[in-house]
């Protein structure tokens, strides 16, 4: 392509990006993201890993047919002794928007905004058709930054009203509860007794092994398990996984690095015993929760259609509102 007719690259800090996108859109467009995946429209390869000392890059990315089409691809870093070493975060990185019918890239968009808040999106779309609309009463095991999302997501589809909050770290959850208005915070919380008492659980921690089992969940209950983003992570007992309704993001990626894997592993589930993944249920090609009493499970390992849809979102926001800021890569 010429570049006098090359679009300018927009540049979207985690600022605009605040700015710009209510949570209420990522919501709606990741639903269309699973939706198009459902209907055999997109595209979503196997994540790849890049390791490094100290490491390593993760890479995801997809194509739909959202307007012309979009593919965007994503590289986090992620370095755990980040901060105490160099004073920065564990995880960085960044998003590369192309307009898929033409090959030019168009954005360049901060990664950890998009990342937490499609992340949350996700659990609010799978909560619409996996909770009990009754629900009032959630749990949420973790507290760092992807717990805001997550909070963000059960309050945009239920009446959430009280929460517990459990994580290792005594401050992180103090922090954490000092930012909810207008509910009932419980802290510190028994692990055990606050997801017992609960109508829906989070869990979005980094453990590499289960903590919430079968004796931890009542019936009726929605999980949504969404820390096990690589094959080392594990948070939900296999002998729960084996016990619920469960839903993934996308079963073939799951089955590799969500807590899907680990139940396959455990030969408590086989591939054939996942109910559906989250398109289907947008799609209405499957039902999400059928009865009050079952135990309905989400596994969402992140999935590169949702930063697609995420990022085009965010750019046709800024075209409109021109935000943002615009270089030529010529």
């Amino acid at each position: 392509m010429d570049e006098t007719t090359s679009p300018p690259l927009v540049i979207l800090s985690r600022q605009d990006l605040t700015a710009l996108m209510p949570f209420g859109e990522y919501v709606e467009a990741v639903a269309d993201a699973f939706r198009m995946q459902a209907e055999g429209r997109a595209i979503a390869p196997a994540p790849m890993h890049v390791p490094t000392e100290g490491g390593g890059f993760h890479v995801k990315a997809g194509r739909l047919p959202i307007g012309q089409g979009y593919a965007a691809f994503k590289v986090n870093a992620n370095l755990p002794g980040n901060r105490a070493k160099h004073g920065l975060p564990t995880i960085q990185g960044a998003i590369l928007l192309f307009d898929a019918s033409t090959g030019a890239p168009v954005a360049l968009l901060d990664s950890i905004e998009i990342t937490l808040q499609r992340t949350g999106a996700a659990t609010a779309v799978a909560a619409r058709y996996l909770a009990r609309p009754d629900s009032q009463v959630a749990t949420i095991y973790g507290c760092g930054a992807q717990s805001r999302s997550q909070l963000a997501a059960l309050r945009h589809e239920l009446d959430i009203r009280r929460v517990f909050l459990v994580d290792s770290d005594a401050a992180a959850a103090e922090s954490f509860a000092a930012e909810i208005a207008g509910l009932d915070v419980d802290l510190p919380a028994v692990p055990r007794q606050a997801a017992r008492t609960s109508d829906v659980i989070v869990t979005c921690t980094s453990s590499r092994a289960p903590f919430l089992g079968p004796a931890d969940v009542r019936s009726g209950t929605f999980v949504a398990a969404i820390g096990a983003d690589n094959p080392d992570k594990s948070e939900i007992d296999p002998a729960l996984m084996a016990r619920a309704r469960v839903v993934t993001d996308l079963t073939e990626q799951c089955s590799h690095m969500g807590d899907l894997h680990h139940a396959l592993a455990a030969g408590t589930m086989r591939i054939a015993d996942v109910h559906a993944e989250l398109g289907e249920l947008v799609a209405g090609r499957k039902g999400g929760r059928t009865q009050a009493h079952e135990i309905t499970l989400f596994d969402g390992s992140g999935v590169g259609i949702q930063d697609v849809a995420a990022s085009a979102r965010a750019y046709q926001l800024a075209r409109e509102r021109n935000a943002g800021h615009r270089i030529s890569l010529g």
